[in-house]
């Protein structure tokens, strides 16, 4: 059975999310804010739909999906992509491929010593690191 993900988590930490903008293509500017924001991750599950939002000070994004199911995806506020997502389970890891003009993109969720872990890949690039 998957690990319950669901609950609101503060960042602690991360890693190389510079390098993953600069992959993105996100302006030096942008990276600089994102840089400093403290990230807040929710996530939801109503019936068979999950809810991850991700907010800030800054700036809020916030995506619904069904396990298994493709879906359209504007990546708005991040780096303003259309992409097609596919979210699954790999084990106890919410892994999420991302189709579009950027190559092995996407992220994945897991729990791991009470704390939520978001790795954004594209390279392996990005790993950050959310306490409840």
């Amino acid at each position: 059975m998957p690990a319950n993900l669901c609950g609101t988590w503060d960042i602690i930490s991360n890693v190389n999310l510079e390098g993953y903008m600069v992959a993105l293509g996100i302006s030096p500017q942008l990276r600089k804010i994102a840089l400093k924001l403290k990230l807040k991750k929710v996530i939801e599950q109503q019936g068979d739909e999950y809810i991850i939002k991700t907010t800030s000070t800054f700036r809020n994004y916030t995506v619904s999906f069904r396990m298994g199911q493709e879906f359209e995806e504007f990546t708005r506020g991040l780096d303003n992509r259309n992409v097609k997502s596919l979210v699954t389970w790999e084990g106890n890891k919410m892994v999420c491929e991302q189709i579009g003009e950027k190559k092995n993109r996407g992220w994945a969720h897991w729990i791991e010593d009470d704390k939520l872990h978001l790795s954004c890949f594209m390279l392996d690039l990005c790993n950050n690191t959310f306490l409840k």
